[in-house]
This record gives structure tokens, C-alpha cells and sequence, in this order.
């Protein structure tokens, strides 16, 4: 055992002294998971690195399950935001900024307030207050107050009877703009200090830098300088966003109820009620408990609704001014102008090796195009150097990256925020590497596996680790060692690895207080109501509380009630976003529903006259586990409790770890109390005579930990898989220069001219689940909604490599851009036989 697992177990109580010691790698289960039909439909590894999980038999969890509001959104029955009508309710839409960057001089709503059918008309002077999601970094306004920052800034909105009659109110709201020059380029942007697209923090201080962040561990210029071979090079990652199939839309209410300052519900599709519910209550000046959110079904989100936005303030305000209920619905070119995407990187990487291939030192320098605000910047900038450094040994390790503020839309979080762009930049790096040393791109990464129950060169607490046995698993589903190179020109395979974070140590505000909670309550019909304030956008955590409820309870799962995301009614969970729902909210409901189960077992040993730890809870019923034949039904068991006990209910919470990071000034951001890792080979076939590249196949083998439902799993792998491979190839979030339009217009806001691909273009995607079984997570398990999205691009990348002999360094690899490659590599070939024939 490692000093590392050593000082791990011992703040966990030590080994337990009658079980051996477990192997860091331990040793592989291969299960072919059959479907209903019988038919394989997927592999697992299992990893039993865990010995009380091992031991501890799972009675639901682990199997195929169906997901509990997976008929009521299938049938049509499931109420979003939009489906949300209210008596009396009110229309609303807001005007936006045709400018790029400009100054408010002055706003005229008469001629809007005249049109019949106008209830009210709101401005920024109404909400001074600035948000934004970062406490650090409030820099947004509900609607603009002094400038306009991009086309598309909220500037005002106005309620009236219906869509038409608002719209025709917004075009006769009269704006007077002062035109500012607006810097649309990331790298003017940090070196212009004339325009200053906010004002800046300091004397002297150049107002287009969000966030600045250079941190260094161990000796990077002697790594580099004793390097038998440095790879130095150039990527870019082009801007993308997240096209969820619902828009962006929220419901606000204002009930004056004899109070005389009234209560305010807002119905939103947010992903994180919990900082909407903050930050409503401070820009609108309000008691936060006189202020409630509810968040509805949500028809995905991937990041693009982790933070408040100008319609949720909107429709409050409205509300507020009106006395009747608001709605806006964001249009989908107002999505795309608010998108709050995944950043434009600029990327230049050294990475240095030994002759044999162990790394020796990395130094990254990153560029960061923001947008024009702070949105999650500040994190992100972070992320793009902190996310690095495993799953492979850094012996050194440097990172500095600065991100800017330009005249478009705000960037913030996409799945995989922030991490996505540097790993595709450094995978791609490691094949590099590869050619120059001649040795197999696999056995490279196998080489520089940095192992489980460590602490990487920048300090993150890794605990498990089943990257070598994702590596083995897509080596072998893929045939790797007989296909690779030997597909013929214009088809070839490529791997990339990565790991994530499943779940943030540190929450978004400064506080100690639980991350994620969970209050149960028992009714004696045998039904289990479980309060969750967690945010379900599609992957599966309100369906995940009902499993633990039944693992532990033994109720069925048809007995589950699970009511989320409800402020007035839910403890607090701070929403979907970095992969932290299955992990700490499957620990908050563990910890609810053992308590709860504790009582039941106390009562019903006590009736029989034996332990409580002899009753086991399972199918339904009650039972003696030396005599199973004593056995009394659930419901029988609950009565029981609550007559001992009374009225039966728990709650349940969690809290990260707090040794888990650096002690040094952002050692907090990146830290995580488990991370999964994954590893992708593409299969791909490039027509070298058109540039168009297919995706024939992507294996995907993601470390879980436990799979708690395999089926769910292996549809978060496909859907992360699918997202890469959509940004490897066709994806761009950009915007019109002056010269080719009007600067700072999208080029293509709407789902006809932003490219995603459909059931034609998609790959088949093939999902191998790793199980390490964590110990710090439910049951073992860790995320698997992020992490698998990584190796997409670099792994398709790489094939192309192994394809036509092209490095793909920026991003999208359209045809346009592929044809382009190759038209210069046979351009560089014909040039030294051009020469020699001279």
C-alpha cells in the first residue's frame, strides 16, 4: 500500500484488520451486461478497490432500471416552463442592443406605454443592483444600465397581453446610443488599453482582463531543458454552444396577500434554483424568504442555464410592477445570443519526455476569449490549467492563462466547462510525443499513469483510478493492435484520455454549510416522499434518489415520491453543474435514508426480540437475516417505527472533504472528492478529395466508479461522446468581423445554420463502463455526465493523423479546414522535388 492509500485509509479509521489489503490496481471483472433480449449491449470492468462496498450486497442499485419520469416525458405529459398558464398572465420580451458596444444616453418608452394592450415597460435605472454567478465577480445588470456590451445586450422589456403586442412595443421603444468601437478580437483585446470594454479594477489596470492566472509547480524550465525530445505547439478551440431542445424561459408571480411587501415565485428553467433564488432576492431587493423559485422539468441545459439570466430578473420586476403573472420565452436566436458557451481557446503547449516516453514537464499558455462579461470566467480560467494534470505523472507542471473581455456574448460553462479545450491540446500533444519516440500512443499513456490514492503535482486528492483498465478496454473493443496504421490511406484510429471532477470541494459563495441535502418522510401507507432541491435536466438524479430509497429501504419503486426543486419546500442543493448531483446528492439521500432505516430496524428487532441489525429491509418487506421466513410487509415494518418513534422522517446532507486540495491561492478550484477518467478510440475515414471526415465508431470506456444504473450511464457516455464529436467537426459559436458584415452579429443564430449533427451524421458510439468503486462516493460511484466528453476530440484528432498523415491543431475539422490541411502537406511534399528538379 502507498504512503498516499496509507494516509487516505487512515483518516478513514484505518484497514479493517480482518480483510487483506487491496492492490492499487485491482484485478478486472469483464461483464457483458445483457439487455431484456438478451442481447449484449454493453461491457463493464469492475475494479473492487472498496472491501465494505464489496462485501455489502446491492439489492436494486447496479441493474437496469427505468428512469421514473421517463413515461411522463415521453408521453407528452411532463410540464415545462412554457406549458406553465396562469390566470391573467402577461407576455413579455425584451429589447436588445443592435451595437456591439455602445453608451446608453437615454431610453423613451412613451409611445410603447401608449399602445393599448401594454401593462408596463421595465429599465435598467429599475434594477441597479449587479449579479453576477461568482461573488467576486458581479458585473452584469438585469437590463443594461450604462452600456451595451454586445448585440443582443438587454436593454428593456415589456409585458402586455400577448407576444404580437409586446413585440410591437419593443420596436417602438426609443434608444439614443452613443457608438462605442467595439474589439472583437481576444488578443487586441488584452493588448488595446484605449477602449475598455469594462471599466478597470485598478489604476493603470487594462479593463479588457477578466482574470489572470499563473501558477507553477516544480522546475518547468529544467524538466524542458533535460528532455530528450520537446513538442511545442499551437491549438485553438473555436467557441461552440450548447443548443438544448428547450429555450430558455421563466414565469414570474408577485402576491401582494395582504403583506405589504409581498411574496415573489418564480418558475424557471434554470439549473441552479438555489444562486437564482439569491441573487433575485438581493438585485430586486427583496427578503429572501419572501422569495420562492421552482424549477419545472428542464429540457436540457449542458451548462447554458447555471446562472441567473436578464429574463428571470425581468419577469420578476414585471410582475412586481403589474400584479399579474409574466412570461418570457427566449426566441431561439436570443438563446444563441445568450448562450454562455464554451470558450474560444488559444492555446500554445511545451511538453518535454525522456527517450523511453515518461513526461518530464509541461508548460501551457492559454488565451481565453470571455465575452463580455465575468459569467463563470473566473473558475474557467482556473480550470484550464488545474484539470491537467491527471491522469498522467506531471513531474512539472506550469500554467498561464489569461482570459479577456471582447464585445460578444458572454462564455461561461459547457459540459466538460472549461478542461475540454486544454485536453484536446494536450492529447494531442502526448501523439505527438508518440511519433517523434516511436512508440505506440496506448503504451505512452500507460507509461506516465500516475496511479490511485495520490496527490498530482499540483496537489488534487486522486482516489481511485481505473484509467489503465479504460485504456485496456478500448485497446481491445476497437482491436487497436491489428488495426491501428494498417486501415489503408484515408482511414486510421486515434486514442485520448482525461479524467474530471466529479463534483466541486469548494461551493460558488464562501461557506461551510451542507452542498447537498436530502429530508425524507414516511407515510404509513408505505409511501416514501423524498424533498430534494437537486436540479434534474435530463441525467437522471431525481430518478437516482428513488433507487437509494429502495436500496435501503426495500420499498418499491412505484412507493417513491420524489418532489424537487422547490425553494419554499426542498433543502438547499446548489443545482446541475460540474458533474456533482449523483455524487453528493447520492450521499445526502444515503445519509437520509440509513437514519431512516436505523428507526425502522430498531422497532421491528425490538418486536421480534433480536438485534436491529439482523432486520434486512428488501422487496418490499421486513425479515429476520438469520430466518427469512419471519417476515411482516413494509408497510407493517413503517407502522411499527412510527408507533416507537413517532412521525417518521430524516434528513440527509453532504459535505466535501476538506483535505483534498493545495493550500495555495486557487488550490481550491479543481479540487474534487473523486474524479472519473476515460479513455476514447475513433475510428474515422477522411475523403481526401472533398476534406469531409466521418466518424465511423467511438469506443468509450469511462471509469464510474460504480454504475448505480448501468442504462443511465451508458446514455450520459453516449451523449457526452456524441457532444465531442458535434464540436470535433462541425460546431462554431462565432461572430461577423468588419470585414465581412456587421461586426459582432452571430454568424448563425438560429438551429438550421448552427451545425449539430443528427441521427445520419452520428457514429456509433459504443459504451464500456469501468467500475473502481470509490470510497468516497454512494455506494462507489462517481460522475459520468462530463468526464466522458474529453477524449472525443483529441481521440478523433489523432485518428485523422493515423488517417492522412495531417495534424488537425484548431478546431472544427470541417471539410473547408481539412481540405485546406491537406492541400498544404502536399503543397510541403512537391516543394523539396520541385527544388531537386531545378
Amino acid at each position: 500500500m502507498n504512503a498516499e492509500r496509507q494516509e487516505f485509509e487512515s483518516a478513514r479509521g484505518g484497514v479493517p484488520p480482518d480483510e487483506p489489503e487491496v492492490a492499487e490496481r485491482g484485478t478486472p471483472v469483464v461483464d457483458h451486461a445483457e439487455s431484456h433480449a438478451g442481447e449484449p449491449v454493453g461491457e463493464r470492468v469492475k475494479l473492487y478497490g472498496d472491501r465494505e462496498e464489496k462485501a455489502r450486497p446491492l439489492n436494486v442499485l447496479g441493474r437496469r432500471m427505468r428512469k421514473t419520469d421517463g413515461l411522463e416525458k415521453s408521453t407528452g405529459r411532463a410540464r415545462y416552463t412554457d406549458d406553465l398558464v396562469l390566470p391573467g398572465m402577461l407576455h413579455a420580451k425584451i429589447l436588445r442592443s443592435p451595437h456591439p458596444h455602445a453608451r446608453i444616453v437615454s431610453i423613451d418608452a412613451s409611445a410603447a406605454l401608449a399602445l393599448p394592450g401594454v401593462a408596463a415597460v421595465v429599465t435598467g435605472a429599475e434594477m441597479p443592483i449587479p449579479f453576477g454567478i461568482i461573488v467576486w465577480t458581479p458585473d452584469e445588470n438585469a437590463l443594461a444600465t450604462d452600456k451595451a456590451r454586445y448585440i443582443g445586450d438587454a436593454v428593456a422589456a415589456v409585458a402586455a397581453v400577448d407576444e404580437d403586442t409586446a413585440n410591437r412595443a419593443v420596436e417602438l421603444i426609443r434608444v439614443e446610443y452613443e457608438v462605442l468601437e467595439a474589439i472583437l478580437d481576444p488578443f487586441e483585446a488584452a493588448r488595446r488599453t484605449d477602449v475598455q470594454i469594462h471599466e478597470a479594477k485598478k489604476a493603470g489596470h487594462n479593463g479588457n482582463i477578466s482574470k489572470i492566472v499563473k501558477l507553477d509547480f516544480g522546475e518547468v524550465e529544467q524538466g524542458l531543458a533535460e528532455s530528450d525530445v520537446v513538442i511545442e505547439g499551437e491549438y485553438f478551440f473555436e467557441g461552440t454552444t450548447h443548443t438544448p431542445i428547450e429555450p430558455h424561459c421563466a414565469v414570474g408571480m408577485w402576491e401582494q396577500g395582504g403583506a405589504p411587501d409581498g411574496r415573489l415565485t418564480v418558475w424557471s428553467s434554470t439549473q441552479v434554483p438555489h444562486y437564482l433564488h439569491r441573487e433575485l432576492a438581493r438585485v430586486l431587493e427583496l427578503d429572501p424568504a419572501k422569495v420562492r423559485v421552482v424549477q419545472p422539468h428542464v429540457g436540457g441545459g449542458f451548462g447554458g442555464k447555471s446562472e441567473p439570466f436578464d429574463l428571470e430578473f425581468c419577469v420578476a420586476k414585471l410582475a412586481m410592477k403589474t400584479g399579474r403573472p409574466v412570461k418570457i420565452l427566449y426566441t431561439r436566436e436570443e438563446v444563441f445570443y445568450a448562450h454562455r458557451g464554451r470558450h474560444p481557446f488559444h492555446m500554445t503547449y511545451r511538453v518535454g519526455a525522456t527517450a523511453d516516453g515518461k513526461l518530464t514537464a509541461v508548460d501551457a499558455k492559454t488565451l481565453l476569449d470571455g465575452g463580455a462579461y465575468s459569467s463563470f470566467g473566473l473558475v474557467t480560467t482556473y480550470y484550464s490549467g488545474q484539470l491537467l494534470a491527471a491522469p498522467y505523472e506531471i513531474p512539472a507542471y506550469r500554467f498561464n492563462s489569461t482570459r479577456v473581455f471582447t464585445n460578444k456574448p458572454a462564455c461561461g460553462p459547457k459540459r466538460g466547462h472549461g478542461s475540454v479545450q486544454p485536453r484536446f491540446a494536450f492529447e494531442v500533444t502526448l501523439d505527438k510525443l508518440a511519433e517523434r519516440l516511436n512508440i505506440d500512443p496506448i503504451e505512452l499513456r500507460r507509461r506516465n499513469f500516475m496511479g490511485s490514492f495520490r496527490r498530482t503535482v499540483n496537489e488534487l486528492r486522486v482516489t481511485s483510478n481505473g484509467f489503465m483498465e479504460c485504456l485496456d478496454a478500448v485497446e481491445r473493443a476497437s482491436g487497436w493492435k491489428e488495426r491501428r496504421g494498417k486501415l489503408g490511406y484515408g482511414r486510421g484510429l486515434g486514442v485520448a484520455g482525461s479524467c474530471y471532477i466529479s463534483g466541486t470541494n469548494y461551493p460558488i459563495y464562501p461557506n461551510r454549510m451542507p452542498q447537498s441535502a436530502v429530508q425524507l418522510q414516511v407515510d404509513r401507507s408505505g409511501r416514501v416522499a423524498v424533498f430534494s432541491g437537486a436540479s434534474d435536466i435530463g441525467q437522471g438524479s431525481t430518478s437516482l434518489v428513488a433507487y437509494i430509497v429502495c436500496e435501503e429501504l426495500g420499498v418499491p419503486l412505484d412507493y417513491v415520491r420524489v418532489l424537487p426543486s422547490d425553494t419554499d419546500f426542498t433543502p438547499v442543493d446548489l443545482g446541475a453543474y460540474s458533474s456533482r448531483v449523483t455524487f453528493m446528492l447520492g450521499n445526502a439521500c444515503v445519509d437520509a435514508a440509513r437514519k431512516l432505516k436505523a428507526m425502522v430496524q430498531d422497532a421491528v428487532g425490538a418486536e421480534w426480540g433480536i438485534p436491529a441489525n439482523r432486520v434486512l429491509l428488501a422487496g418490499g418487506r421486513a425479515m429476520d437475516g438469520q430466518d427469512t421466513g419471519r417476515n411482516i410487509s413494509i408497510v407493517e415494518a413503517f407502522n411499527l417505527a412510527e408507533a416507537r418513534h413517532g412521525t417518521l422522517g430524516s434528513v440527509g446532507s453532504y459535505n466535501t472533504p476538506r483535505d483534498v486540495h493545495g493550500e495555495y491561492r486557487g488550490g481550491t478550484i479543481g479540487a474534487s472528492p473523486a474524479y472519473s477518467f476515460t479513455a476514447h478510440v475513433a475510428e474515422v475515414e477522411v475523403d481526401a478529395e472533398t476534406g469531409f471526415v466521418e466518424v465511423k465508431n467511438i469506443w468509450v470506456a469511462h471509469d464510474c466508479g460504480r454504475a448505480l444504473n448501468p442504462q443511465i450511464v451508458e446514455g450520459q457516455m453516449e451523449g457526452s461522446a456524441y457532444m465531442g464529436f458535434a464540436e470535433a467537426l462541425m460546431e462554431q459559436h462565432i461572430f461577423k468581423d468588419a470585414d465581412h458584415g456587421r461586426a459582432g452579429l452571430h454568424n448563425a443564430p438560429s438551429l438550421l445554420d448552427y451545425r449539430i449533427p443528427t441521427s445520419l451524421d452520428t457514429p456509433e458510439l459504443r459504451s464500456l463502463i469501468v467500475e473502481s468503486i470509490d470510497p468516497e462516493g454512494p455506494y462507489g460511484a462517481k460522475e459520468a455526465g462530463e468526464g466522458p466528453l474529453h477524449p472525443s476530440i483529441p481521440a478523433i484528432a489523432n485518428a485523422i493523423f493515423d488517417a492522412v498523415g495531417v495534424r488537425m491543431d484548431s478546431l472544427p475539422f470541417s471539410p473547408p479546414r481539412m481540405w485546406r490541411a491537406l492541400r498544404d502537406k502536399a503543397a510541403a511534399q512537391a516543394e523539396p522535388e520541385r527544388i531537386a528538379a531545378d
